[in-house]
């Protein structure tokens, strides 16, 4: 008779129980609680507490996947993980936040507009999932749902730094969440930054500049953080416009040699 295999059963040593990777799932779970904290504020009234921990969640969410690549603790568990954390802090937060600031004064229409960020969103995380391995890495499809946030967010806090009424600016609300949700499932290309090299030297300007741009930071954050936010989200469909241009423009006119050519 054939030799039997030993079955593999919980009770098999051979069967190895898989581990969890502590330290990046660690920033994940805080950018977690960043998106469930600024719901919490929301519903308390806290909005300008609320836009800050997205904000802060954007940053820990920046976070976790370069710690993982650089501690070699990449995992399926935690890229699963990191896109339920980016739904929440980045899709479901911003959305409510929002409802609850200037939306929900447009009736039927606020929800509707809240709605359709929280699904572009989920789109936007879907669609990045199943395109990881084959989308050019020097760009984004769609605009990144953490940048769709900040861009959300980033005007509630200006509005109420500089003690706008949510009910004055209401429909600029409602336009800017359709905008952001519209533009995570559109096809328009955003550069990542993912081939910046930050170990190359570089010429003393660029550090004069990050300097600077600290500075400008330092001096009116809601102001620095919405102007930057914008400028990305419109980067895109002007690079998409200038290609389009480019392909349509008529080829350079052939140099003639000589009439007798």
């Amino acid at each position: 008779m054939p030799e039997m295999k030993p079955r593999k059963t919980l009770f098999n040593p051979e069967l190895r129980r898989r581990g969890i990777y502590l330290l990046p799932n660690l920033f994940t779970t805080a950018a977690l609680f960043c998106g469930f904290f600024a719901i919490v504020q929301a519903m308390k009234g806290g909005f300008e507490a609320a836009a800050v921990a997205i904000f802060v969640a954007m940053v820990l969410d920046g976070l976790d996947g370069r710690v993982a690549r650089m501690t070699r603790t990449q995992s399926a568990f935690g890229a699963e993980y990191d896109s339920l954390s980016d739904m929440v802090s980045f899709g479901v937060a911003p959305a409510l936040v929002s409802y609850a600031w200037a939306l929900k004064d447009l009736g039927r229409l606020g929800w509707i507009a809240a709605f359709i960020y929280c699904a572009g969103a989920a789109l936007r995380l879907a669609r990045f999932n199943t395109t990881l391995e084959v989308i050019d890495k020097r760009y984004f499809q769609g605009l990144p749902s953490p940048a769709a946030a900040a861009l959300v967010t980033a005007f509630l806090w200006v509005m109420i730094d500089k003690d706008v009424a949510a009910a004055d600016v209401r429909w600029a609300a409602c336009t800017l969440v359709i905008f952001a949700g519209i533009s995570m499932v559109t096809n328009v290309r955003f550069y990542s930054f993912k081939d910046v090299n930050l170990r190359r030297s570089v010429p003393f300007i660029f550090v004069v500049a990050i300097a600077l741009g600290f500075a400008f930071v330092s001096y009116d954050t809601p102001v620095a953080l919405f102007g930057l936010f914008v400028a990305y989200a419109l980067s895109g469909y002007v690079l998409a416009l200038t290609h389009r241009l480019r392909r349509k423009a008529p080829p350079p006119p052939i140099e003639q040699r000589g009439a007798d050519d």
